[in-house]
């Protein structure tokens, strides 16, 4: 049975459409990951399925009930919020309590929650202490406690890291897969952050323009956007994307790009393009069959990568990203780390083709 189904779920605010007929389902135990732009509808969605987007059309199914015309209340789920949400006049202990009250539990219980739960994400000793008194992190954790103490087959989370420091954002996004697998817990997650989608999603559902563009693994959008648009969004930097002449070969097509060459499984695109990740260009001091002499533009570290901005002989730009320094001289050579790269059609935007062979790789 699945955590969650959604059918044709649908919100709109006047003439806009904001959700168009979205489809979406969650598995038990699943970590699903709601990724995309600001304002294509993320938080929307999450509030439909809670019951709190009056207008919102569709079919909602939550362990096989149909909830669709439940109120919020009925739905059972639990909530975490960016903004943290906390009842500024209670403490932590009753802002985690409130839910369990709200379904009028015995005081014992409540307190037996409340302790298991805070115990879990260590701020059992902050349990007295109002939310002016806690750090970010203490109220992060606070605000997930309390959506995991009701102990929901499903939680929402609404790009919950996003307030926080980086460090704390860098250990939620290892923890946070943990305690939901401890608690045995589905989550749909909103972020606007690729890194967060690859760490805690096990799938990664891709929201523009109000529509569903690819639903798949997390390291299958990563390595196959399915379209332009996902492969600009999804990674940091983002995929190169260069314009290429497509030639036919047998069933497949043969592929020029930035004087590299490729060969695709798939007849030729209208328009070509070819995608390839920044860590897939490879870099080499001394010229060789089949790399391209390149000039480097600039170098920036960013964490512990260097981003290496290359022109090519045919003017063409693109970046590489690599752990190591790239070689010494502004004139080296490049080329493709075999099985890595896209074709997509500018035409229509879709991926056509994914992961040239080694062996069809050619001079």
């Amino acid at each position: 049975m699945s955590a969650l189904i959604v059918t044709s779920l649908s919100v709109r605010y006047g003439t806009h459409h904001v959700l168009r007929d979205v489809d979406l389902d969650v598995r038990q135990n699943e970590r699903v990951v709601l990724f995309g732009p600001s304002g294509v509808g993320k938080t929307v969605m999450l509030r439909a399925i809670a019951g709190l987007e009056p207008g919102a059309v569709g079919q909602v199914v939550l362990a096989g009930r149909d909830v669709s015309r439940d109120p919020p209340e009925a739905r059972h789920l639990g909530m975490a919020f960016q903004n943290f949400a906390l009842y500024p006049h209670m403490p932590a202990r009753e802002n985690i309590a409130s839910p369990l009250r709200a379904r009028k539990l015995d005081t014992a219980p409540i307190a037996a929650k409340v302790k298991s739960v805070a115990e879990l994400l260590r701020i059992d000793h902050v349990l007295d202490h109002f939310p002016r008194q806690l750090s970010n992190g203490q109220k992060q954790r606070t605000a997930l406690a309390r959506a995991l103490v009701g102990e929901p087959k499903l939680i929402l989370f609404d790009d919950p890291l996003r307030n926080v420091d980086a460090k704390l954002r860098y250990e939620m996004r290892i923890e946070l897969p943990r305690l939901l697998a401890k608690r045995e817990t589905a989550a749909i997650y909103v972020t606007q952050d690729f890194r967060e989608a690859m760490a805690i999603g096990d799938r990664v559902a891709v929201l523009i323009d109000g529509e569903i563009a690819q639903f798949a693994l997390a390291d299958e959008v990563y390595d196959r956007p399915a379209t332009i648009a996902i492969a600009r969004l999804f990674g940091d930097p983002p995929m190169n994307l260069i314009a290429a002449h497509g030639q036919a070969r047998g069933s497949g097509t043969l592929v020029r790009a930035a004087g590299l060459v490729f060969g695709f499984d798939a007849a030729p695109p209208r328009e070509p393009v070819f995608g390839i990740r920044p860590e897939a260009v490879m870099l080499f001091s001394e010229p060789e069959t089949g790399r391209v002499a390149a000039q480097i533009v600039a170098v920036t570290p960013m964490n512990e990568r260097y981003l290496v901005l290359l022109r090519t002989e045919d003017g063409t730009e693109l970046v590489a990203s690599h752990d190591t320094p790239p070689p010494h001289g502004s004139h080296i050579w490049i080329g493709a780390e075999p099985g890595l790269g896209a074709l997509f059609d500018a035409a229509t935007g879709l991926c056509v083709a994914a992961a040239p062979s080694s062996e069809e790789i050619a001079a």
